[in-house]
């Protein structure tokens, strides 16, 4: 019998952590764990399609993914990526521990390739370009781009690669890549001419929030961009995948706007929610913190006052549209 249509997919590989405070020296994360555990906790149809080492596929945490709701397709790797993440006053020092192998395009269910919405979240370029075709015509895709940028040596601090010309980035409908993850003076307007028309880049900052860049659709008219300031999270824990959650709320309400409840026309909405998303996530240890949809709309509605989307300065900043309908 075939499985059943998700509303949406994530494929990528789980990393494991280096976590000498657990028991087993490591946490299961990746992209892939953080991102489908947001989109069944906020109430959509997930499946995932994760790489998983032998060590990670024994993991506690899958069953957290298990519980709420998430349709697992485990793919057997010879090695997965291990990291060990430490957070200091200068920002995160990640160094790799072992870069692991390539995510193979391995057979989806039939009924799987109908997802209104497919999220590509590789952490150590294990996604060949050939997972780009994989999405069918009319759905939405997210691509998280930081995780092909980065040059991976096993024992050795992870260090960045330049953005280039990639078909994944190309078929994305949604970019997400922190400021952490290219050169200092690389500004998000740089960055456009590697999407495709209609694209939106969301270029995040940390503690000073992000910018969300429009590329004209019919590539007659400049890019233009939008400030958005951050929900700040009561207490940080973990900010690692803080991220990736925020990435996943944000395709969640691109597909799913009745997620913002009687705020969905209000200006920047979607932001506003998954800033929220993001924020909860580092107020825990892993993926522990990944939060429902009601803890989401309530601190979403407890900031509600604060203004979430600002003007950038300059000819290409206008006012962001109001969620559609």
């Amino acid at each position: 019998m075939d499985r059943p249509t998700p509303e949406v997919v994530h494929v990528g590989s789980a990393t494991r952590d280096i976590a000498p405070d657990d028991p087993r020296g490591w946490r299961l994360g990746g992209g892939v764990t953080y991102a489908s555990l947001t989109t069944a906790r906020l109430g959509l149809a997930t499946g995932a399609l994760i790489g998983l080492d032998d060590e990670a596929a024994t993991a506690r945490e899958l069953d957290l993914l298990g519980d709420a709701g998430v349709e697992i397709i485990r793919v057997p790797l010879a090695d997965g990526p291990v990291f060990h993440n430490v957070h200091s006053p200068t920002g995160r020092i990640q160094r790799c521990v072992a870069v692991g192998t390539a995510l193979p395009a391995v057979a989806i269910p039939t009924s799987w390739r109908g997802a209104r919405a497919w999220s590509l979240v590789p952490v150590a370029d294990e996604l060949g370009d050939e997972w780009a075709s994989v999405p069918a015509d009319g759905a939405v895709v997210a691509v998280a781009w930081q995780g092909m940028l980065r040059t991976l040596r096993p024992g050795a601090n992870v260090t960045r690669r330049n953005p280039m010309e990639r078909a994944l980035v190309r078929r994305a409908d949604l970019v997400g890549v922190s400021q952490d993850d290219v050169a200092p003076s690389t500004a998000p307007l740089d960055l456009v001419s590697l999407l495709k028309p209609g694209a939106r880049l969301l270029f995040t900052q940390g503690a000073q929030g992000g910018v969300v860049v429009w590329v004209d659709a019919a590539g007659q008219d400049p890019p233009w961009s939008v400030r958005y300031l951050p929900t700040l999270a009561d207490w940080e824990i973990d900010a690692t995948g803080a991220g990736d959650t925020f990435l996943a709320a944000l395709l969640a309400a691109s597909i799913r706007p009745d997620l913002l409840g009687r705020y969905r026309r209000r200006r920047g909405a979607d932001l506003h929610f998954a800033a929220s998303a993001g924020s909860l996530t580092a107020e825990d240890l892993g993926l522990a913190g990944v939060p429902d949809l009601g803890q989401v709309q309530a601190r979403a509605t407890r900031h509600r006052l604060r203004r979430l989307a600002v003007p950038l300065d300059g000819p290409s900043a206008v006012d962001p549209p109001s969620t559609p309908a």
